[in-house]
């Protein structure tokens, strides 16, 4: 039912479910922009990036304000930690009572990963897409399905060989529903077919960039990055810029050093576990979704300061610059020059106790001897306090002690 009803909407001739439902949004809406924006296909992934971080913005402010209430939360996780040490489940149980308490969700922030997941995905593949370069084993090129596409789609050219790989360019238009398409060969379909009438392509997208040095964004960075001699990996700078953002983004919500948080050690090696990662996986995916990635992390990091400042960011390797003053998540206040650490509990507010004005004493502190000085008519008032001194002696030299009776 849903292909048929898909087939031929506004120009779209090939739909699969349930995948396309995400898909095929994505990828119209990347063209679109591409059109729009002077064939430049660098400028369609950066505006494209902020469309979409500004759609999901309210799902990452959620997400960020989970993460600041559970990093002002960190003292009171602590003292349960240390009241408790050595026995997990009671740890587990009190944490989990005053996450109840405090009305704070620890799954709260998931939602927005989640989502983030088949978006990222969606994006890569129409960036694949996009190039119009599909890459064939040599034993794919020398299968007989694929002799079988070729005479059937005839518009498939060679271009080049990458390794053993060799490299082919889809066309712009053919038949769009072939039973090659369902299967191995998928990304052969030809490009109009998925996308709507508006922004139907008459030529081939133009994925190198001349603003950029022509970096081809539907390769590995060849252009700012350098090979590692006797590795023969190579090292991209977008991919470099994309770890340092990420690095910056996951320091400012990690939770602080906790030596009784058997988490607190995964948790350090991830933050610096990513970034690596990113690097890596920079020399491996296309440098447009590098790319996407410097721009959707460097978002990220400005609306994360927007609404939490620098986090847990400084210091860095005990280093923190003089306009990164260390802010305690717990009351927003500075504690530059007042001796705390970012991350201690507030002062505590005066008990009810301590409120009450002098002469107003419970009654069991006036049983340890303490009474409320008597004024007699005509005599000034001491100057300190409304009792006499603990040391100050009656006539007599002799302390008056016990209760009155």
């Amino acid at each position: 039912m849903t292909p048929t009803l898909a087939a031929g909407f506004l120009g779209i001739e090939h739909f699969t479910p349930p995948w396309d439902v995400f898909f095929l949004p994505l990828f119209n809406l990347l063209v679109a922009f591409y059109h729009l924006l002077f064939s430049d296909f660098a400028l369609a992934i950066i505006v494209f990036t902020i469309v979409i971080r500004t759609i999901l913005a309210p799902l990452f402010v959620r997400q960020i304000r989970s993460q600041k209430e559970m990093q002002r939360m960190q003292p009171l996780i602590k003292e349960v930690q240390r009241k408790h040490k050595g026995n997990r489940q009671k740890i587990q149980e009190e944490t989990m009572a005053l996450y109840k308490e405090h009305g704070v969700n620890p799954a709260g922030g998931c939602l927005p990963v989640v989502l983030q997941l088949p978006i990222l995905w969606a994006l890569y593949q129409a960036l694949i897409r996009a190039s119009n370069v599909v890459t064939l084993s040599a034993d794919q090129a020398k299968s007989t399905d694929f002799a079988a596409l070729q005479q059937a789609l005839p518009g498939i050219q060679q271009i080049g060989t990458q390794g053993t790989n060799i490299l082919y360019q889809a066309p712009l238009n053919g038949p769009c529903n072939l039973s090659q398409f369902n299967g191995a060969f998928s990304h052969f379909l030809p490009m109009n077919c998925q996308l709507i009438d508006p922004v139907h392509l008459g030529a081939q997208i133009q994925t190198k960039v001349p603003w950029l040095l022509n970096l081809d964004l539907a390769k590995p960075d060849a252009t700012f990055a350098w090979v590692i001699p006797g590795i023969g990996f190579s090292v991209s700078a977008i991919a470099i810029i994309a770890a340092i953002l990420q690095f910056v983004q996951v320091k400012m919500t990690a939770p602080q050093s906790n030596p009784d948080d058997p988490t607190a050690g995964a948790t350090s090696t991830m933050t610096y576990l990513f970034p690596l990662l990113t690097i890596f996986w920079g020399g491996l995916f296309a440098s447009g979704l590098i790319l996407y990635w410097v721009v959707y992390t460097g978002y990220l990091v400005i609306q994360q300061y927007a609404i939490m400042g620098w986090g847990n960011l400084f210091p860095i390797l005990g280093w923190s610059p003089g306009f990164a003053a260390t802010a305690d998540l717990t009351t927003g206040a500075s504690l530059r020059g007042q001796g705390g650490r970012s991350g201690a509990p507030p002062p505590s507010s005066p008990s009810p106790r301590d409120q009450r004005p002098s002469g107003q004493r419970p009654q069991e502190e006036r049983a340890s001897g303490e009474r409320p000085a008597q004024r007699r008519p005509g005599e000034p008032q001491r100057s300190g306090g409304s009792q006499r001194g603990g040391g100050q002696q009656r006539p007599g030299g002799q302390k008056k002690r016990g209760r009155k009776r």
